[in-house]
């Protein structure tokens, strides 16, 4: 079911693809400091975003990139918006004395690749961001990540939902990786999603979704699995950061991504976690969920060097 258009208006939805999150760009309206930006993606695609953002804007000013969490495919552009648009970067509370002093983020513990920015704003739970003749209410959507927010805007029922829900589902429940509990959270985050009763859902990966009970109950299903057997949520995250990891690189020797596995520490994590042990060591299975992501299509292989097949 599509959402009304108007709903949109104002609007600009960009789907950028599976290493980039999606971004909305918010046009100001009379009165406004300037536009606003919803998720910055990653630094890789920084240029496009960069083009994609002066064609829409005519010279009209960028007032701030608002980053539903800190996670590398969300606010991996900030940097550069910040040096060339002079755009402010906010950042949900939580988060922003680790980003402050560039500490403990979570592209430290998985080995991705985010340029540092300064962190110009912390949001408020209790202040609606004023936008394009808009009021956004962030609302706390703690699972995928701890700190997240998703933004809600009641007038016209709509929400940005980051990665608490996706048309397919959603991400990994990284705090789960941590150590901490978190599987919960993230189903009380879809069943405050469902009282919402939304006409369009912005997902923070691909496009605007058509269909939020369908994609509700996809990820309960998931969600019920992972918490079922922990163990396949552990196959899972190690699948997608080696299918992350190979976005950013586009190829890589396979030794080299052995080593790269076996030096991360969550993968070093991860590892001690499933019993019985599906391989004699780490490398090992490092290898195995290779061959697994080749034969599934998500990887392509030429001789030794592996590629990303996106």
């Amino acid at each position: 079911m599509r959402p009304p258009e108007h709903v949109l208006d104002g609007l600009q939805v960009w789907d950028r693809g599976w290493l980039s999150s999606t971004q909305v760009l918010v046009m100001p309206a009379a009165g406004d400091a300037g536009a606003l930006l919803f998720d910055a993606a990653h630094a890789l695609h920084g240029e496009q975003t960069l083009a994609l953002l002066r064609r829409s804007l005519g010279g009209l000013p960028l007032r701030a990139v608002v980053n539903t969490h800190l996670h590398s495919d969300h606010c991996g552009g900030n940097a550069l918006l910040q040096q060339t648009l002079g755009a402010e970067a906010w950042v949900p509370p939580g988060q922003a004395a680790q980003a402050r002093a560039w500490q403990d983020l979570s592209h430290q513990r998985v080995g991705q690749h985010l340029p540092r920015f300064r962190v110009d704003r912390v949001l408020a739970l209790d202040e609606a961001l004023r936008a394009g003749g808009r009021e956004w209410q962030p609302l706390r959507a703690p699972g995928h990540d701890a700190h997240a927010l998703m933004f809600w805007d009641a007038d016209h029922r709509v929400l940005i939902a980051g990665d608490a829900l996706w048309e397919q589902g959603f991400g990994v429940v990284f705090p789960e990786l941590w150590g901490e509990r978190a599987f919960e959270d993230a189903m009380q985050v879809l069943d405050d999603i469902e009282r919402l009763r939304l006409r369009a859902l912005v997902p923070g990966h691909g496009a605007v979704c058509r269909d939020v009970p369908a994609a509700l109950a996809q990820a309960r299903r998931k969600l019920q699995a992972w918490h079922a057997d922990p163990r396949s949520h552990a196959r899972y995250a190690a699948k997608v950061l080696i299918k992350y990891h190979l976005m950013e690189v586009r190829q890589q020797a396979l030794s080299e991504l052995l080593d790269w596995g076996e030096g991360l520490w969550l993968l070093g994590q991860l590892w001690p976690r499933l019993d019985p042990r599906p391989a004699p060591s780490l490398r090992d299975w490092l290898q195995q969920t290779v061959a697994q992501l080749v034969q599934q299509g998500a990887l392509r292989a030429d001789g030794a060097v592996v590629l990303d097949a996106a």
